[in-house]
């Protein structure tokens, strides 16, 4: 088999395999560098074996027997303790081909689902959940999750060792939790995975506006939850949301990297098979019965991913379901959103006033996108000197280039009107 075939292979079966190989060791194990090192080592192997022997029918079985066959090798150097010696008996109770695990007294049979449940525990603060997904499910490198939230590489190892740490000393179980937390534990994966995406498709800070590598993870993990607990209307929601939102990704930017509004966004060049694959999502998970945040926030997004031309975006629809969001999410952010849907479907002013609302308030002081929407409407009623204050304002908090530059043409655009 030549060499591009070889790692072609093993290339798409780390994208499929490894968070399936990395789970099963920690569940084995209950070693999560000792399971990662393994994972590395047999894919490593594969480079060389399949060469020789071709591509097995199984890759990610061939993967998983010689990751434990390695952590096996390991143990038995290191078994000088009586913990040491049960992870040998554990690996060693069978030697054979590996087989997928049966599951344990909860039913639940994917090592995959233990391991998202583990990395997103309620003790773990938000940061290192998001990093430690990453890692052990996605199989981003350290470097690779470092750089994509802008901070040093040291930074990130300290994080991924304090959350390990915290799984190890504070007894954090491996599995998934009893139905009874099950929903609010649920609320909290969707929450890291909904969190990745945001961060990869309007960056917080940097010179990109989108980080497509995060997407792409985020949505990976979803589509693996989304295929573990296909019951649940939330999971299938989120997946709907991501794919309806990244079926627009490739027309935010221009050629230049400057940003494109929804409304100047070229529609003819939208991915058409997620937008459908999206709302086919969503029409299941709404027959469950059961809407949720992530349902209703799918529903918006298929306003305008539906929507033929800026004209068509039904406004109405969206304020509506702005304020469906806000039973289920109060925040003072998706008050924001619906003020922007009234200000497009009734008047910029009306829009204007609820605005006004949240300034006295005062909880989003500090958020760029206020100034901005107060910007953005004054702009449409042809106040212009205020739009322009407004907009520095707005430059003052920004912190991504690409936005930056976009607010920058707006605030030269009044300013010569």
């Amino acid at each position: 088999m030549n060499d591009n075939a070889v790692e072609e292979a093993v290339a798409a079966a780390f994208h499929e395999e490894w968070g399936q190989v990395v789970a099963t060791l920690i569940r084995v194990t209950g070693d999560w560098d000792l399971a990662e090192e393994c994972a590395q080592d047999a894919f490593a192997q594969a480079l060389d074996r399949w060469r020789r022997d071709g591509v097995p029918r199984r890759p990610g079985a061939w993967l998983t027997t010689t990751a434990r066959n390695r952590a096996l090798d390991v143990l038995r150097r290191e078994a000088v303790g009586a913990q040491k010696l049960r992870e040998v008996a554990v690996l060693a109770r069978d030697e054979g081909p590996y087989e997928p695990y049966d599951g344990d007294d909860s039913g639940v049979q994917d090592d995959r689902l233990r391991l998202i449940f583990t990395c997103c525990h309620p003790a773990l603060p938000i940061e290192a959940r998001v990093a430690l997904t990453l890692r052990t499910l996605a199989g981003l490198t350290t470097p690779e999750i470092a750089r994509a939230f802008l901070v040093p590489e040291a930074t990130m190892a300290q994080r991924l060792v304090r959350a390990k740490r915290k799984i190890r000393n504070a007894g954090i179980p491996y599995r998934v939790p009893p139905a009874h937390l099950l929903p609010e534990r649920t609320t909290g994966v969707l929450g890291v995975l909904y969190l990745l995406f945001n961060e990869g498709y309007a960056a917080t800070a940097g010179a990109d506006l989108m980080r497509t590598n995060l997407c792409a993870e985020a949505i990976r993990l979803a589509r693996v939850l989304a295929r573990l607990m296909p019951d649940e209307p939330e999971v299938l929601g989120l997946l709907a949301l991501l794919l309806l939102h990244d079926a627009r990704r490739g027309t935010r930017v221009d050629a230049a990297g400057e940003l494109v509004t929804l409304e100047d966004q070229d529609r003819t060049a939208w991915d058409r098979p997620a937008i459908d694959e999206g709302g086919a999502l969503l029409e299941t998970a709404l027959r469950r019965g059961r809407p949720g945040p992530y349902q209703i926030q799918a529903a918006i997004a298929a306003c305008h991913t539906t929507a033929a031309t800026a004209e068509d975006t039904d406004w109405a629809d969206i304020a509506a379901l702005y304020g469906e969001l806000e039973r289920f999410v109060p925040s003072a952010v998706v008050r924001l959103n619906r003020a922007v849907a009234v200000g497009m479907a009734e008047s910029p002013e009306a829009g204007l006033a609820l605005v006004a609302e949240l300034e006295a308030e005062g909880e989003l002081d500090g958020y760029h996108l206020l100034p901005a929407t107060r910007a953005d409407l004054l702009r449409r009623m042809g106040r212009r000197a205020e739009a322009a204050e407004a907009y520095v304002r707005a430059l003052e908090l920004v912190e991504n280039d690409a936005e930056r530059r976009f607010l920058e043409k707006r605030l030269a655009e009044c300013r010569s009107a």
